[in-house]
């Protein structure tokens, strides 16, 4: 929705974009992005543990297994 108004603005604004007639709307997609992209790296982070983990008791297992 932020990012129509934005491009919305632009559009009615060609010139007035240039000295911040769409600043405001700006700042607000910046955040949006800041905060979908912080929830992202959360997600990626919690998966790459869940993947470390595996590959621990993985290689654990083998290690055990190999030994004998």
């Amino acid at each position: 929705m932020i990012i129509e108004l934005f491009q919305k603005c632009h559009v009615e604004h060609p010139v007035g974009k240039f000295f911040g007639e769409c600043t405001d709307l700006k700042i607000k997609l910046d955040r949006c992005f800041r905060q979908e992209k912080a929830l992202k790296r959360k997600a990626n982070f919690e998966e790459s543990k869940k993947f470390k983990e595996q590959l621990r008791a993985f290689r654990k297992e083998n290690a055990v297994s190999g030994s004998q």
